[in-house]
């Protein structure tokens, strides 16, 4: 896949320069403001005449007679207009850049990094670890962090029987994404490879949530022998026409997105925040430990935005990229998946990649959305136990098996 939204040319961990584009621009206002006051006879000067040097400005004239100031308005009513209106958008822009900065100081401040950090081939990768025995590694989807999987209470329950793992994807919590990489889910299980074996990490079951699902997928692809088994949640496998996500990526637009995110895009987010809870977690309400303990603002930083942008916008390709080699996967597949996901169609999506797997097992639960984990920790933990303990063609089931919550599989 040969997809690259991000831009090159600006550091997305520097919000200062964001701050000094913004105040540029209002320079840039002000200078032209000189100009309209100094009236129609130096705007016609020829180009030779007029000095571009900065230096200069300052022996400009600061103002002119008013009738002459008046003339040059009416012969131009839209000038005055432009202006005001260049003027309040920069101002704004400016004002946005300020919030965001502070917000997003705010956030790291009352969230430090709750795991460890290790290095692999130079990207800096924050984890969680816990518990003893088979290890089981969680993926987290689009635009999230391990405190999603945190506040489900699933990393609790794995970590009562099993070694779990969970990574903050590239870009997203504490773990950095260079732009010098395109990060395709190929190229995060790569990555995220090398981090387990340097964890000691041997056979472990990957547990991928959503846009995780095609990182798991991909993990399991390349290294058939080292991955025993996938637990697939809500996963997007197939590609599909999406209106969202032409929507989603634009803070991946290379300029023009790095100052939405430092600007607009964080306040634009935080407005429409309840309304993305609901459809992702509907038709179920959204569990009160997410709302109180999830952070929000953690989310919304320029840095996460600017991942999470760019995975929308790799969303489809990846799919596209990957459904020609599902035949290839030869371990035990769980596939889980909400009954009623909005976000995510579980009948084109995790029935469809059933029938294609013979080796697989479907569980569907009723009541639930996109956000399973949040939902049916209990079947999930089932759906990890079945992994475990399955070998390859054993774990097929003939028919797909739709759950009530409160069921479990064992």
């Amino acid at each position: 896949m040969h997809v690259h939204v991000l831009s090159n040319r600006l550091d997305s961990c520097e919000p200062d320069n964001v701050n000094k584009y913004a105040l540029n621009f209002m320079h840039v206002l002000n200078f032209q403001q000189v100009l309209s006051n100094m009236g129609a006879e130096h705007m016609n000067q020829t180009s030779s005449q007029y000095d571009p040097d900065p230096s200069a400005w300052s022996d400009a004239p600061a103002s002119m007679p008013a009738s002459d100031s008046d003339a040059f308005i009416a012969a131009n009513p839209g000038t005055s207009r432009r202006m005001t209106w260049l003027l309040a958008a920069g101002a704004a822009l400016a004002a946005a850049a300020l919030v965001v900065r502070q917000k997003t100081h705010q956030a790291e401040l009352e969230n430090p990094p709750i795991g460890e950090f290790l290095h692999i081939d130079g990207v800096r990768l924050h984890y969680l670890e816990r518990g003893q025995g088979q290890p089981v590694v969680f993926l987290h989807g689009d635009g999230t962090m391990i405190q999603d999987f945190e506040t489900s209470g699933l990393i609790d329950l794995a970590a009562r029987n099993y070694r779990v793992i969970v990574f903050d994807r590239p870009g997203y919590g504490y773990s950095e994404r260079p732009r010098s990489t395109i990060w395709t889910p190929q190229a995060q299980a790569r990555l995220l490879h090398r981090a387990l074996l340097h964890l000691g990490i041997e056979n472990p079951i990957i547990v991928g949530h959503s846009w995780g699902t095609q990182v798991a997928v991909s993990m399991a692809l390349d290294q058939p022998d080292y991955v025993k088994s996938l637990v697939l949640l809500s996963g997007y496998y197939y590609p599909t026409v999406r209106v969202d996500v032409a929507l989603a990526s634009q803070p991946a637009i290379p300029v023009i997105g790095d100052l939405m995110r430092y600007t607009v895009s964080p306040l634009a987010s935080r407005v429409i925040w309840p309304a993305v809870l609901r459809r992702i977690f509907g038709p179920a309400p959204v569990p009160a430990r997410f709302e109180n303990e999830y952070p929000v603002w953690m989310t919304l930083r320029p840095s996460q935005l600017r991942a999470a942008a760019a995975e929308a916008a790799m969303m489809i390709p990846a799919a596209y990229g990957l459904r020609e080699r599902y035949h290839e996967l030869t371990m035990p597949v769980v596939i889980m998946a909400g009954a009623d996901d909005k976000h995510v169609t579980t009948r084109l999506q995790s029935e469809r990649l059933h029938g294609e797997l013979p080796h697989s097992t479907l569980h569907v639960t009723a009541g639930a959305g996109h956000m399973l984990h949040h939902l049916a920790q209990e079947e999930i933990m089932a759906g990890i136990d079945h992994a475990a303990s399955a070998v390859g063609a054993e774990l097929r089931s003939a028919e797909a098996h739709v759950l009530p919550v409160s069921t479990q599989l064992n």
